[in-house]
């Protein structure tokens, strides 16, 4: 590796991600003592993006504070995701701004690297001499499991790095599996491996350091030995602590300091449209990990409590809102209505500014309880219209941790009403049962179309929301589709009878429950 050759002080911070397994940790330490030994010449330390300290905040303050006139952050990371593209340019951007008379880089994670290739390489031919049995390449399948992101781009980097490595090393084939959020899994992946009909699977965690998920993927390689003694399964290594390893973080600091740090831009959901992900383009640089960035080193961080256990404030409305809704509770006899329900009920009347506006609403048995768990488990809302995500409170969906989502405007939506004949608002419902499962909350606030296809896919595709809101407004189908739904026992479910409703009420729905649900978090986890 060619040494970079300073023209100023340079400092390079290595940005780790962090990890809760200390043998994950130890790792990543020895792999920056060897990065030290191989540049002695510069200032390299490293920080952690979460779970661990140092954090890259203080990582660059001390390089700040030793002299440093030219500091380059290399994520010290696989693949370009939301920690590369997100969450460590945020912490840099910070200290840019507040040190306008530095000079800052920020470098592209490790990615495909030919090194790495033969890193992976080696790891393979060590696995296959650990065997007392002679098999050709072509009778083995390779197995590459990787980390797992929202972002299809780096799923996607994965799958090609297990391509080069079939072609280059002449396996008979190759699978790729994800040790989560992208699919298959590591369990289903092997499963399938299995049945293809090989002699051998070689499984490769592409992984840079051992950790919990590590763990899992060799568990789980040894499991399936277990149940499939036909078929021979070796268990390679990850990346781990090598030189070549250190000679790309070396590499990409070169190029970042020259201007040459490329990112995996051309198909970037941030930057152009992706099938399924056009609402993320342009989507604002937020990051992620405060919470638990440094958390390691936490002994007692005012945000948990005693007990370990996140603390919640309890939701604090508006003085404006609050006399609004005093007036709501005074404003008619309550009592007939079960205490769970009133959050909902009053919050309508807030809305449509009728205090009998709820007299003809419908709660399935339990239904309140049923949305306020399925909104903490599954942490998606999905709405039939914009106009339904944009009335959710934000600083609850925040609070929360909970994601929204809408398709009616998204391109394959317009394809899919097309072909099919329907209207984009049952496309985008047909859409989320694709995308979703079962996992999410759906709120109708507009069409009625967009309810008949969720009670359709209800009943012949056994779709199972956790909850349904349907409360659209109008007169052609509206009354019928709700009463549809009334009738839809397979499904909790919110609705009403009549023409009155809209997305405001869809809204006003969710955001209860989710005040709801802050309150009863609150309430658990006070000290």
């Amino acid at each position: 590796m060619t040494p970079i050759e300073p023209h100023a002080p340079l400092a390079i911070v290595i940005a780790g991600h962090g990890s809760r397994d200390p043998d994950g940790l130890r790792e990543f330490e020895a792999l920056m003592a060897l990065l030290k030994q191989r540049a002695p010449h510069l200032l390299v330390n490293h920080g952690y993006l979460e779970f661990a300290s140092p954090t890259i905040e203080e990582a660059i303050g001390e390089q700040i504070a030793a002299g440093a006139q030219r500091v380059v952050m290399v994520p010290g990371v696989l693949l370009a995701a939301t920690h590369a593209k997100n969450d460590m340019p945020s912490e840099l951007l910070a200290f840019a701004q507040s040190h306008t008379d530095l000079d800052f880089h920020f470098g592209a994670p490790l990615g495909l690297h030919p090194l790495l290739l033969q890193v992976v390489q080696s790891r393979i031919i060590t696995a296959e001499a650990q065997s007392p049995r002679t098999v050709r390449r072509d009778d083995t399948c390779l197995v590459v499991v990787g980390r797992g992101t929202s972002d299809p781009d780096a799923n996607g980097e994965v799958a090609k790095f297990t391509r080069m490595l079939e072609e280059g090393m002449g396996f008979g084939s190759s699978f790729v599996c994800y040790s989560g959020t992208a699919k298959p899994l590591v369990a289903d992946g092997l499963r399938a491996a299995a049945q293809l009909g090989f002699t051998r699977l070689i499984v490769v965690p592409f992984f840079l350091f051992d950790g919990v998920l590590v763990k899992r993927i060799y568990a789980a390689a040894t499991a399936l030995q277990e149940r499939e003694p036909g078929v021979e399964v070796l268990q390679a290594g990850y990346l781990g602590v090598h030189p070549l390893v250190a000679d790309v973080l070396l590499a990409r600091a070169q190029e970042a300091v020259e201007g040459r740090a490329a990112m995996n831009c051309a198909l970037c959901k941030y930057r152009v449209q992706i099938v399924g992900f056009e609402e993320q383009v342009g989507e604002p640089q937020r990051p992620h990990h405060w919470q638990v960035r440094g958390l390691s080193a936490k002994e007692a961080a005012p945000e948990r409590t005693t007990t370990g256990v996140t603390a919640f404030a309890a939701y604090l409305p508006h003085p404006i809102e609050a006399e609004s809704f005093r007036i709501i509770a005074a404003g008619r006899d309550w009592s007939a209505f079960p205490p769970d329900q009133l959050t909902i009920l009053q919050r309508l009347v807030h809305t449509s500014g009728d205090f009998y506006a709820v007299d003809d609403l419908y709660f399935s048995a339990g239904v309140v309880e049923i949305g306020i768990r399925a909104l903490l488990r599954c942490k998606w809302v999905v709405t039939d219209v914009t106009m339904v995500q944009t009335g959710l409170k934000r600083a609850l969906l925040a609070q929360l941790g909970i994601e929204t989502w809408c398709g009616v405007h998204d391109p394959e939506t317009v394809l899919m009403a097309e072909a099919h004949g329907i209207t984009r608002s049952a496309a985008g419902i047909r859409r989320a049962w694709e995308k979703f499962g079962n996992d999410m909350v759906l709120a109708i606030g507009d069409a009625p179309t967009a309810i008949m296809e969720a009670t359709r896919l209800i009943r012949t595709q056994g779709w199972r929301p956790q909850l349904v809101i349907g409360l659209p407004v109008g007169f052609v189908g509206t009354c019928e589709a709700k009463a549809d739904l009334q009738r839809c026992l397979q499904v909790p479910r919110i609705t009403n009878s009549g023409t009155r409703g809209g997305s405001p009420w869809a809204a006003s729905v969710v955001n209860g429950l989710m005040i709801d649900a802050v309150n009863q978090l609150a309430a658990s986890t006070a000290p």
